[in-house]
């Protein structure tokens, strides 16, 4: 959840990049996030460095950096910490068979997979993407381009 709304929060400031702060409220309503919950999450978001946040009635939030240089990997593991399907590959030394264990190999490259995917998907490609689909939804055309896949 925490994952979910932070990269929703963050892409609606990528969709508005440049024009000025995006009030909490504002987020909230557009991307279905309770306020309460956002405003905490915003906090970490700029404690972490991903966005600029200012009080007050011009207040709002702003995206840190470009929204091509801020990619879900880095994202995920500041709200989430870990992006890995087993906590054995975090932590090998929990686990009684990790030097022989056939599931780790496989579980490894399904890791090193969403590794890649998450590092070549920025919140750039995800905004040009949702801008894509609300409009679509607004004049009910085919679907086009997707956010580019990572071969693995």
């Amino acid at each position: 959840m925490k994952v979910d709304y932070g990269v929703r929060a963050l892409v609606e400031l990528a969709m508005r990049y440049g024009d000025g702060p995006v009030q909490t409220a504002a987020i909230a309503y557009r991307q279905g996030i309770p306020e309460p919950y956002l405003e905490r999450l915003m906090s970490t978001l700029n404690k972490s460095g991903f966005v600029h946040s200012r009080r007050g009635p011009q207040g709002g939030h702003l995206l840190a950096r470009d929204p091509q240089d801020v990619n879900l990997y880095d994202i995920m593991q500041e709200l989430d910490g870990n992006a890995s399907p087993l906590d054995c590959l975090t932590l090998p030394t929990d686990c009684m068979f990790v030097d022989s264990c056939a599931q780790k190999e496989i579980w490894q490259t399904v890791e090193d997979s969403i590794q890649q995917v998450l590092q070549a998907t920025t919140l750039a490609h995800l905004a040009d993407r949702q801008s894509v689909l609300i409009a679509e939804g607004d004049s009910g055309h085919e679907v086009s381009e997707p956010v580019p896949a990572v071969s693995v």
